[in-house]
């Protein structure tokens, strides 16, 4: 598994909707990319210019909705993730 440096966090994005609630089967140009996902590491937080660290405000477990196209598509382990900076993180899901 990744580790992220820094203020960077490794996400598990959420499957894309298939099918609408109607029942309609999507074809794959027409779903939409999910903008949430389940955290999975996150770095050790930000340093500061006066030399102290401010850790992350999200843990791994979180779900959490980010930015559309702030994140970095890395593979790990056979499985496609989300790379990103934690100020592109919008929210966490309770």
């Amino acid at each position: 598994m990744l580790q992220p440096l820094r203020d960077r966090v490794l996400v598990r994005p959420s499957e894309e909707e298939k099918q609408t609630s109607g029942g309609i089967v999507l074809p794959d140009t027409a779903r939409k990319r999910p903008q949430e996902g389940e955290v999975l590491a996150v770095g050790a937080g930000r340093v500061l210019d006066t030399g102290l660290r401010v850790p992350p405000a999200v843990k791994v477990g979180d779900t959490v909705v980010y930015s559309k196209y702030a994140a970095m598509q890395v593979s790990s382990e056979g499985e496609d993730l989300l790379l990103l900076e934690e100020d592109a993180i919008l929210a966490v899901r309770d």
